[in-house]
């Protein structure tokens, strides 16, 4: 089979990965791709999404895998369905769910889906009116795209006025911020749930737990994500069944109703709080690093998960994961996130050690090539993932492999998946 992935970091990477070791995958293309991506396949360059379609047209695309957002919310997926093309991915109107965060609220609420209290306007006195409600800290969200980073958690109801009023003037996020949802502060843990979803049918992938802050212990700016591991053991059966039951359900019924059947994937922020999920928020897809961390533990057939979601056919589908777990470390470049930085030549030791070679591996993301040699030129530049018997042997390993890859200002955390380890 020949697939298509659209997209160039380290999601789409993992995805290729994934399926370059997948006995049913004979050729794989990415469009962009990134500098190691072409060690697994073929990167192509094409100006549009219709050139793209042609593209797959011509050579036979079996599949087409779409990584980020921003193609999915633009519509990608339904010029794609137009020529007759299989792919993997939400349509425009379901791409909603994350392309707005109002859209999705209201979703959310229509649906009876669990959820923080909120208000979604465009009128700064109705959101400073709605603050004066709520006890800090509070959350105030940009509507649009905003690469992961338009959420402002403020620490007093002064905080929230000005985030408010800088979203609303366009300011912090341009047109993105021009409507704002301010909705109040859940207190509890994280999860990150990941559904395959077929309009109907649908698979769970192993919850995972993120780290989004730059710093240890939680502190410093949000990133796009610093790490991840999974399985995390801050879920059980009951909970799962719970997230089911009152999240992925509802859900996908509603979008049947809305007449948009939700396909691809469904990655749900989730907050426990007391025991009881509630949705944060949803992203239209794998999350990144998340994907990196779960694409290892699925022991099936990767190619067969996503074609029979693209094909409606998901209820056939034996998905077999892993006894295992996986923890990935980003390294990331000196300057991130706060501005671009200056490319790094990249330099990877000879792995000589055997556990190492067979039990982890790198992730390429803001990487590129030029004259055979290989450069740092993304903010989040890789991920090291190392996959074990326990979460500590899986930690132990990414972190072995961050010490056989070195460039100028690599930055990464020290306390990935702290939160599992925290009791052990």
């Amino acid at each position: 089979m020949n697939v298509l992935i659209i997209g160039s970091g380290g999601r789409e990477y993992s995805i290729g990965l994934a399926l370059h070791k997948d006995p049913k995958v004979s050729k794989i293309y990415f469009a962009p791709g990134n500098g190691m991506s072409d060690t697994l396949g073929e990167n192509i360059s094409l100006d549009s999404y219709e050139a793209l379609a042609d593209f797959a047209k011509a050579k036979t695309i079996d599949l087409t895998i779409v990584g980020p957002e921003a193609p999915l919310v633009e519509g990608v997926v339904d010029i794609f369905k137009a020529e007759g093309l299989t792919i993997f991915g939400p349509s425009k109107d379901a791409a909603r769910l994350e392309g707005s965060k109002i859209f999705m609220k209201n979703f959310l609420k229509k649906y009876h889906v669990p959820t923080a209290k909120y208000i979604e306007t465009d009128d700064f006195a109705k959101a400073s009116d709605f603050i004066d409600t709520l006890s800090a800290p509070m959350v105030v969200k940009a509507d649009g795209l905003c690469a992961g980073k338009g959420v402002i958690i403020a620490q007093s109801r002064d905080e929230a006025k000005e985030a408010a009023k800088d979203m609303l003037s366009g300011e912090s996020f341009g047109d993105a911020g021009k409507a704002i949802i301010v909705e109040e502060y859940l207190d509890g843990y994280e999860l990150s749930v990941f559904a395959i979803c077929d309009g109907k049918d649908y698979k769970v992938l192993p919850a995972a737990q993120d780290h989004k802050r730059l710093l240890d212990g939680d502190q410093g700016p949000n990133t796009g994500g610093m790490g991840a591991y999974a399985p995390t053991p801050l879920i059980d059966d009951l909970l799962y069944a719970k997230i089911n039951e009152r999240i992925i359900e509802p859900t996908l019924k509603g979008m049947q109703e809305e007449g948009m059947p939700y396909e691809g994937v469904l990655f749900i922020g989730i907050m426990v709080v007391d025991g009881e999920p509630k949705v944060l928020e949803y992203n239209v897809r794998f999350g990144d690093p998340e994907c990196e961390i779960l694409m290892p533990l699925i022991e099936s057939s990767v190619f067969d998960l996503f074609y029979k979601a693209a094909t409606k056919d998901l209820g056939t589908l034996d998905i077999r994961i892993a006894d295992k777990y996986a923890v990935g470390v980003v390294l990331a470049s000196k300057d991130y996130p706060y501005k671009s930085s200056v490319p790094a030549e990249i330099i990877v030791d000879e792995i000589v050690h055997e556990e190492l070679k067979e039990k982890a591996h790198i992730s390429w993301a803001g990487v590129t090539k030029e004259d055979g040699k290989l450069f740092a030129t993304g903010g989040r530049v890789l991920v090291c993932v190392g996959v074990g018997e326990s979460i500590r042997e899986a930690r132990d390993l990414a972190y072995m492999m961050t010490g056989q890859v070195h460039f100028a200002g690599k930055k990464f955390r020290k306390d990935i998946a702290y939160q599992a380890l925290r009791d052990a």
